[in-house]
């Protein structure tokens, strides 16, 4: 599902909202997400996982055309991790 399929999906089970509202409404959640992530927070949301930021040391890598050696700069990541609820109905 991409993210206007999800604005649709939304706005088809809530008639009283306009599209418009319903992608402000999205745009806010994500935002919201990346807002705390960013500041080094964690989100969780129960029954369905947490967002949370895992730390990558810098390293050397290699340029795959050239096979040249590229230092890779220490950097944050995003990691998700599914909660119970979500595992159980993705293996049940």
């Amino acid at each position: 599902m991409i993210r206007s399929e999800l604005v649709q999906k939304i706005a088809s089970e809530n008639s009283d909202l306009r599209i418009e509202e319903v992608e402000r409404i999205v745009d806010t959640f994500f935002d919201s997400i990346v807002d705390q992530l960013a500041s080094g927070g964690r989100v969780e949301l129960r029954g369905f996982g947490a967002f949370s930021t895992r730390s990558r040391e810098s390293r050397t890598g290699r340029n795959p055309r050239t096979g040249a050696a590229v230092d890779v700069k220490a950097k944050s990541v995003p990691y998700f991790k599914p909660g119970k609820e979500m595992r159980e109905r993705l293996n049940g």
